[in-house]
């Protein structure tokens, strides 16, 4: 059964566009962002995650941005729980849910009606496990996993710490196989039908340009600065914040481990691979819509083709 709630998703590698597309369809259509960057979601952290900024947001309304203390550990359960939320507020006023960002999971869990709260995740449970892997060993605890859930205790690897973990938590908070719950979820309609795009470039190295050039302008905008900002209140250098790309690295520079300038070119090296996770994840989705940029983005050409396509009453 299909819903007849419809939504528009804009994603794509960091500094491809995503910002400025989202905010122009939004103005064309009566849309309102939901953010959906796992980074953007703390409070203090503007300059490192290219947090959009008033002024770019040219009056749409942005969701799902500082929602959250960069002491807290965010998860993907939560994120969905909440722009779930958002999105049936949005419809409730007659308006379309546009869902911009980078973070993959986050997308795909909100789609496809997915429901966490069978396998929200339990501190005490998650720290036992842990400590017995690392009591016990790797592959002592895989074969523990192997003996509840063979399926997944086969297919991972032994030094696979978190998998491992997870999966054997699952099964003791829900009696169920994280397989089990796997193969349920696919039986799942989606939450939402969606026309769903994602952006890149012909040429990658145009993206990878985009990229060097963005971190540049966040160190002349100050990210040293705000990277001290955040420990100086009391932020932990081991937080789920700080490991973000952008963050770590000036902390480690820092803490004495490298130059300044050794760790800006980390950050550019780092977003590069980050970048190209995110469009292996993407291109998982045999329904995405690409747009290609050549030389610089053509967001008022972008924002035609999907407006027309929405207008045409398509999901894919």
């Amino acid at each position: 059964m299909k819903s007849n709630k419809r939504v528009i998703v804009i994603t794509g590698p960091t500094a491809s566009g995503k910002t400025a597309l989202g905010v122009e369809i939004s103005l064309r259509l009566n849309g309102e962002v939901i953010s959906a960057d796992s980074m953007q979601l703390y409070k203090g952290m503007d300059i490192g995650t290219a947090k959009v900024r008033p002024d770019e947001m040219r009056s749409v309304p942005h969701h799902m941005i500082d929602v959250a203390s960069p002491e807290e550990s965010y998860s993907v359960s939560r994120w969905v729980s909440e722009a779930a939320v958002l999105c049936e507020d949005i419809f409730a006023r007659g308006h379309i849910p546009v869902i911009v960002g980078g973070t993959g999971l986050y997308i795909d869990s909100l789609l496809s009606g997915r429901d966490f709260s069978a396998r929200e995740e339990n501190g005490e449970t998650r720290a036992r496990l842990s400590a017995l892997y690392d009591e016990i060993g790797g592959e002592a605890f895989r074969q523990k996993l192997i003996e509840v859930d063979p399926e997944r205790g086969e297919k991972l690897a032994a030094a696979d710490k978190k998998r491992l973990v997870r999966a054997l938590e699952v099964f003791e908070l829900t009696g169920k196989t994280i397989s089990e719950h796997d193969a349920e979820t696919k039986l799942i309609p989606p939450r939402y039908e969606s026309l769903r795009f994602a952006l890149c470039f012909e040429d990658r190295e145009k993206l990878y340009e985009r990229i060097d050039k963005r971190v540049d302008i966040m160190m002349a905008e100050g990210l040293a600065g705000e990277v001290a900002g955040l420990i100086d209140s009391g932020l932990s250098e081991q937080s789920t914040a700080l490991q973000a790309i952008g963050y770590k690295e000036i902390v480690a520079a820092m803490g004495g481990q490298c130059t300044l300038a050794e760790a800006v070119d980390e950050i550019k090296r780092g977003s590069r691979r980050y970048a190209k996770r995110q469009l292996t994840w993407i291109r998982r989705d045999e329904g995405i819509n690409w747009i290609k940029w050549g030389e610089t983005p053509d967001i008022n050409k972008a924002a035609d083709y999907i407006e027309a396509l929405w207008k045409k009453g398509e999901t894919k």
